[in-house]
């Protein structure tokens, strides 16, 4: 019975066109930001506070920056139906 629920798409009805984008880009964000704490947190004692600020902040840059494009190439507008000219 579990093939049945393979021809269900993640992104089935209108109101959830971009939802695999949406959470694309949250789990992209999240895993970044993790990474900027755990990076902030292992350089606490042996780099200066500026230092450490500049590693996360180029981190975090780079995180938005992918959940951003994550999210706008994720979610699809509608396509039009064609119509047959016969």
């Amino acid at each position: 019975m579990i093939f049945l629920l393979f021809d269900i798409p993640p992104t089935s009805g209108p109101t959830t066109g971009g939802t695999l984008g949406i959470v694309g880009a949250a789990a992209f964000l999240l895993i970044f930001i993790a990474a900027a704490f755990i990076a902030f947190k292992m350089l606490k004692r042996s780099v200066k506070m500026a230092f450490r600020l500049a590693i996360v902040a180029v981190i975090l840059v780079v995180a938005v920056a992918g959940s951003v494009a994550l999210w706008a190439l994720g979610t699809s507008k509608p396509r039009p139906v064609p119509h047959s000219s016969r």
